[in-house]
């Protein structure tokens, strides 16, 4: 595998295999100038990358919403859409989108009581304690 510039991009978004990660940090570990090459890409990052390519990768503007990966996994989106999510997971392998659905398949197996305890750390969270001190002023 060639480390290119693209690969290095990869790596920093974690969307590079567990094999290919690997492969990466072997070649950082002898290479002084791919760890250089890195190193500005990092700090590019840090200044605010303004490429197209940047802004895309960093809003992950390629991948569906939450709620369309749960229509997906309903197989109710439209068949254009469904057929893209399907090559989006399965093709290209978005670790983000395969992460989120995941999750959604787990929720789908929950029970009622998990549900009720899920619902109700969230209402306890932060926010739910926000919400309940506003109304106590």
């Amino acid at each position: 595998m060639e480390i290119s510039i693209e690969v290095l991009h990869g790596y920093l978004d974690e969307a590079l295999t567990e094999e290919e990660c690997a492969r990466v940090e072997q070649v950082l570990r002898t290479s002084a100038p791919l760890r250089q090459l890195l190193s500005g890409i990092m700090a590019d990052r840090d200044r605010g990358e303004h490429t197209v390519g940047a802004i895309w990768r960093r809003n992950r503007l390629s991948c569906p919403s939450r709620q369309q990966l749960g229509s997906y996994l309903l197989g109710v989106l439209e068949e254009g859409l469904q057929d893209y999510v399907q090559f989006h997971i399965a093709t290209v392998g978005c670790p983000y989108c395969q992460a989120n659905l995941q999750d959604l398949q787990e929720r789908q197996k929950e029970s009622p009581s998990q549900i009720q305890k899920r619902r109700k750390k969230l209402f306890e969270s932060s926010a739910g304690y926000l919400h309940a001190s506003r109304r106590r002023s």
